[in-house]
């Protein structure tokens, strides 16, 4: 399987996402308290149809560089003909991950069916070091034990895994017994989300500015000791913490093996997400609707809405991401800055850093 990212560059930011997230339903058992899609048991009626679901990959398959396909939910699993997605995608030539929800479904036998039909990458929630911790995340008492069986399974699987965790108030004091419990897991990425209020994840308390340079701290430390990449989600200024100590945000922890994807991956910038009933945006976390599948065509959305081309324009970013010379590898936050003020173009609410350029112009008044 080629890697997703060895030949995507800046130059195709404007040309095809780097990762297109369908939603396969919204359908999940379980109510974690940080859920973006406010899942629910039962799929909606209006979800895509089998039919509408292969039309969609074909379109996501004739980008000029087609992206890598995660099917998110929800829980994918709870979709009937997930397999036959996978298996339609795979033969498309996609490449496809999958992040199942820690529930009886995601059985052994359920990833060994998802991996054979093509699914060569898991994405696998963990938002604590301890069951007291992730179990009150995920509203059930077994989901750390079930997580941990489903790391255990994909071991045996031989199927890469990323590991996501949301960092809130709940857990940001375990950042580093998190690192240390992955260190045994041999998983491939550990990518850390920074809580977006939306969803069900309005209920959450963000950390403070503060604490995020204390968590990037820690994870810059930790990602030179682990044997695992460590990668943030909707906290791109992680990249500008690594930068200002002399590092670079691309390299891999592994010698040998390939630099990330290219810097300033972002919300509509590399990023692309279609919900369950077809409502394309720019992110998962970002409900600006920019149209809606099969009315309208996923490729000239990405490519040609003015949401989507003014989030890959730094220029038109307003306060200190705007004038911020990391704002072409960071940019912040476009869906925090949504959440938080409304404007997906204004500055990430979450960032202490004060710009070179806005300081001289405070010397110069």
């Amino acid at each position: 399987m080629p890697h997703p990212h060895a030949d995507y560059g800046q130059v195709d930011f404007g040309s095809a996402p780097l990762m297109f997230y369908y939603e396969v339903t919204q359908a999940c058992d379980l109510a974690c308290q940080h859920c973006r899609a406010s899942a629910q048991p039962i799929a909606d009626p209006q979800q895509l149809t089998a039919v509408q679901s292969r039309a969609l990959l074909d379109q996501v398959a004739s980008f000029p560089r087609p992206p890598v396909v995660v099917f998110t939910g929800g829980d994918p699993l709870k979709r009937a003909d997930l397999l036959d997605l996978i298996r339609y995608a795979r033969d498309k030539g996609l490449q496809i991950a999958l992040t199942p929800s820690a529930t009886p479904l995601a059985t052994r036998e359920a990833l060994q069916q998802a991996r054979d039909a093509g699914v060569s990458v898991l994405g696998i929630s963990l938002d604590g070091s301890d069951a007291e911790t992730h179990d009150a995340f995920r509203g059930w008492e077994g989901s750390f034990e079930r997580t941990l069986r489903m790391l255990a399974d994909a071991r045996e699987l031989e199927l890469p895994v990323q590991v996501n965790t949301t960092i809130t108030r709940r857990n940001v004091h375990q950042v580093d017994a998190m690192a240390e419990l992955f260190a045994d897991q041999q998983i491939m990425m550990w990518s850390v989300f920074f809580l977006v209020p939306v969803g069900r994840g309005t209920m959450e308390e963000r950390i403070s500015p503060a604490e995020y340079e204390q968590v990037f701290e820690k994870l810059w430390t930790q990602s030179q000791r682990q044997p695992y990449g460590i990668k943030t989600t909707e906290a791109p200024h992680y990249r500008r913490f690594v930068m200002e100590r002399g590092g670079d945000p691309l390299a891999s922890s592994h010698p040998g093996r390939r630099r990330r994807a290219p810097l300033g991956v972002g919300d509509g910038k590399g990023i692309m997400f279609v919900s369950h009933t077809g409502e394309i945006y720019p992110a998962g976390f970002l409900p600006l609707r920019c149209g809606r599948f099969p009315d309208d065509s996923v490729v000239d959305t990405y490519q040609n809405h003015p949401t989507f081309r003014s989030l890959r324009d730094p220029e038109q970013f307003s306060g200190k991401c705007g004038v911020c010379e990391y704002r072409d590898a960071c940019g912040g936050s476009r869906s925090r800055a949504y959440a938080v003020y409304g404007d997906p173009l204004a500055s990430e609410p979450d960032c202490v850093y004060s710009p070179i350029e806005t300081d001289v112009v405070a010397n110069l008044s």
